[in-house]
């Protein structure tokens, strides 16, 4: 039994891994690469596959209990935290569009900085001082890596660190928002409710951004069908990284997922650079390193410092 749950445990790991790195590199392919440079209406399609896989993994396949929004006010809130979303996965496809996946990826690690920056902000929450510390190499990296970036693109960098910082705010605002026992929702169920409302504001932003989308995307379809496996696809795996991600996190801890979400990023810039062949400096390289070793000190510190209030409320 113990190894038949450890291949299982292990199986969905490497899938958390596949769909995260598989949804990025071909964001990357179809936005840079493939010419498809329609990042708003490819949200809009990531959407939409999250709407209708959701609502047949919460209905029909019942993954999870069901949760039902219970006023007004919560739906308010949902909505809120759909726009953000929205922002910070926008922001994310843009800046695929003008920055290599390794340097990318360098600048998303900086969202323990952001979710820090955020916190502080907004709940006056304030961490140890070791904490703090820990952010140092995690934002020099970043800045190191950017001085020795061959592909540098300023609006691409600028796209990039606003989803980053819409990615920490969102974290952020759900743990303020839906934190009370009456309203906590899920990953899963949070999903089934956001995406619809992130598709139905990012519809007229693509349709009027990106004019004509619609038609060129049909007559790309009918012109290369790898175009709409491509597409298709890419859009489930997008919703397949958040089912992955909500059961690696049921059947491990969400530690376990921090942890192995260090190691992604680096896995992620490997693969990325071998696929892509994008030119990388050493010290871009070097930046990325001190960063990523730095939000694993951050999360060292984090664990320690939740452990310590959790032995003192025990002495209590």
């Amino acid at each position: 039994m113990k190894v038949s749950s450890g291949l299982f445990t292990t199986g969905l790991i490497v899938s958390w891994y596949s769909t995260n790195i598989g949804v990025l590199l071909l964001n990357k392919y179809l936005l840079s690469n493939y010419g498809f440079k329609y990042p708003i209406f490819l949200t809009l399609c990531h959407m939409l596959a999250c709407s209708l896989l959701s609502f047949v993994a919460v209905y029909w396949l019942k993954v999870t209990t069901l949760q039902i929004i219970k006023s007004p006010m919560q739906f308010f809130k949902i909505c809120a935290l759909g726009l953000i979303f929205c922002l910070s996965v926008v922001g994310g496809n843009i800046s695929l569009k003008y920055l290599p996946v390794s340097f990318n990826q360098a600048v998303g690690a900086t969202t323990p900085f952001f979710t820090a920056v955020f916190a502080c902000l907004m709940t006056f929450k304030r961490e140890a001082w070791l904490t703090y510390v820990t952010l140092i190499p995690v934002v020099a990296g970043v800045i190191i890596a950017t001085g020795g970036e061959p592909s540098f693109h300023l609006f691409g960098f600028i796209m990039c660190l606003g989803a980053t910082a819409a990615r920490a705010l969102k974290s952020v605002l759900q743990g303020i928002l839906l934190s009370s026992e009456g309203e906590k929702l899920n990953s899963m169920n949070l999903l089934m409710y956001m995406a619809p409302l992130a598709f139905l504001f990012l519809l007229p932003v693509a349709l009027i951004v990106e004019e004509d989308v619609i038609g060129i995307t049909i007559t790309l379809a009918r012109q290369d069908l790898k175009f709409l496996c491509y597409l298709i696809f890419n859009s489930a795996l997008a919703y397949f990284v958040n089912l992955t991600n909500f059961l690696v996190t049921k059947h491990t801890s969400a530690l376990t997922l921090q942890v192995l979400g260090n190691a992604k990023g680096a896995v992620a810039v490997v693969v990325s650079i071998l696929i892509f062949r994008n030119p990388v400096s050493v010290t871009g390289m070097l930046g990325y390193t001190i960063t990523v070793v730095g939000v694993i000190l951050y999360s060292e510190a984090k664990r320690r410092s939740i452990s310590w209030i959790n032995l003192d409320h025990c002495a209590k």
